[in-house]
């Protein structure tokens, strides 16, 4: 478990994200767009933009360090990886390695030696899954992953993304606008609004028992659709 007792993110004007949580396996931070989710991603790793400053105080088992013990998983699969390199050649780890995670995410291996753009969206998605199992991380970051993708291929990767952690038990934080998404990939849900938390708890409690509005407004938007916005 991962317990952040204070998180916050400044400018010079305003605290742009005022928020605490406990990460027990998995957790969903949902909100509408500005809301704060992708800042506080971004916190956990030092990836924060230059002009703003962070105080934090957390407890976890190990150091968060990206690359090392923290995998990132950004929103466009397609601006992850150089188009213009093979994805062999972008891939650090062992063959042997490639192999077994591309079979277990249902990956031709022929596209191991294929440029980025010559893949699906759910495809290169998929790689940069494995890309980031192969340093097996204890904790994974993601940046609104499916959001560049249709309906079916969102409840596919959502399926990939509780399989994967089932089989190698690293810890997750997901961050989406989807809460109906959110429900059927991780445990809690946090939602967060102008830099808050507006309410939190197991995903099936939150869906089935909003106590705020904004909660209320999340569930009933339709985003599989469009996202939900000011």
């Amino acid at each position: 478990m991962i317990e952040c007792r204070k998180l916050q993110i400044l400018n010079q004007k305003e605290r742009l994200v005022d928020i605490q949580f406990k990460l027990r396996d998995s957790l969903a931070i949902v909100g509408e767009s500005g809301s704060g989710k992708s800042l506080t991603l971004k916190s956990l790793i030092g990836m924060l933009p230059s002009n703003l400053s962070l105080e934090i105080e957390i407890d976890a088992e190990f150091e968060l360090k990206r690359g090392k013990t923290v995998a990132f998983i950004p929103q466009n699969p397609f601006t992850a990886l150089s188009p213009m390199t093979k994805i062999s050649k972008q891939w650090f780890g062992t063959i042997k390695r490639a192999e077994e995670l591309f079979e277990m995410l249902n990956l031709e291996w022929s596209l191991f030696k294929r440029y980025p753009p010559e893949l699906s969206g759910g495809q290169l998605q998929r790689v940069i899954f494995a890309m980031a199992l192969e340093s097996e991380p204890k904790l994974i970051l993601l940046d609104e992953p499916t959001t560049a993708l249709d309906p079916n291929l969102r409840d596919e990767i959502a399926k990939n993304l509780v399989e994967l952690q089932s089989e190698f038990g690293f810890l997750m934080i997901f961050v989406t606008h989807d809460i109906n998404l959110a429900s059927k990939i991780c445990r809690d849900i946090l939602v967060l609004k102008d830099g808050k938390v507006v309410q939190s708890g197991e995903a099936k409690e939150v869906l089935t028992n909003p106590k705020d509005s904004y909660t209320k407004s999340l569930i009933e938007a339709n985003f599989a659709t469009r996202e939900f916005r000011k």
